[in-house]
């Protein structure tokens, strides 16, 4: 008899990671001077969309437009490669790692569903044999232009985007692991939900 197919999604920054890696990156990228002034001038846009003034879609765009825009695309993509393999892996829960060595051993498909923009996720997921659904950014003439195509992988974003990548109907189990109000719509998804999960004293 066949073993029940079991699927199993992952939000990224804050469930496997300690930190916002959209923040670390962008420190990795730009150096921690630019970084922090940057952080200055955003304050009032940041600010309203924490008050819930402004989405985070948008706000995200002021925000990679403030530190990216006119970046060129390959350098952009090759910091996000560096970033992801040199940098984010000290950043992964210890107590997560455990779980994905574990998933992987019984050969359960794994995805990250990820709010963060996919290019310095995927070179890391590539090597756990993650697959990843997340925020994919817009570039136009070799260039980083700061927009976002399509819509924030967040809240019921992140539900429609695992329905346009994966026939949930083909797993027997799905599993599925978040940490904010953002991830509850992917979480209701799931036969087993682990909201905040990893955070034991290793990680």
């Amino acid at each position: 008899m066949l073993n029940p197919r079991t699927l199993v999604l992952f939000d990224f920054d804050g469930t496997l990671t300690t930190k916002d890696t959209l923040f670390l990156f962008t420190r990795y990228a730009v150096g921690s001077f630019r970084f922090f002034w940057g952080l200055i001038l955003l304050f009032i846009p940041m600010g309203l969309q924490k008050m819930g003034f402004l989405s985070a879609h948008f706000t995200k765009e002021v925000f990679l437009t403030q530190f990216f825009k006119g970046i060129d695309a390959n350098e952009f993509v090759s910091k996000a490669e560096q970033f992801s393999l040199g940098v984010l892996p000290e950043y992964i829960r210890p107590a997560a790692m455990q779980a994905i060595k574990r998933y992987s051993a019984e050969q359960a498909r794994m995805v990250i569903v990820s709010a963060s923009p996919e290019w310095w996720i995927r070179p890391w997921a590539k090597q756990q044999g993650i697959e990843v659904i997340a925020t994919r950014l817009v570039f136009s003439e070799g260039k980083v232009t700061g927009a976002i195509d399509g819509l924030n992988c967040n809240r019921e974003e992140k539900v429609s985007r695992i329905r346009g990548y994966l026939k949930l109907e083909e797993y027997e189990r799905i599993i599925a692991y978040g940490d904010t109000d953002g991830d509850k719509a992917m979480l209701s998804l799931a036969s087993e939900i682990h909201f905040k999960p990893f955070r034991d004293k290793t990680g």
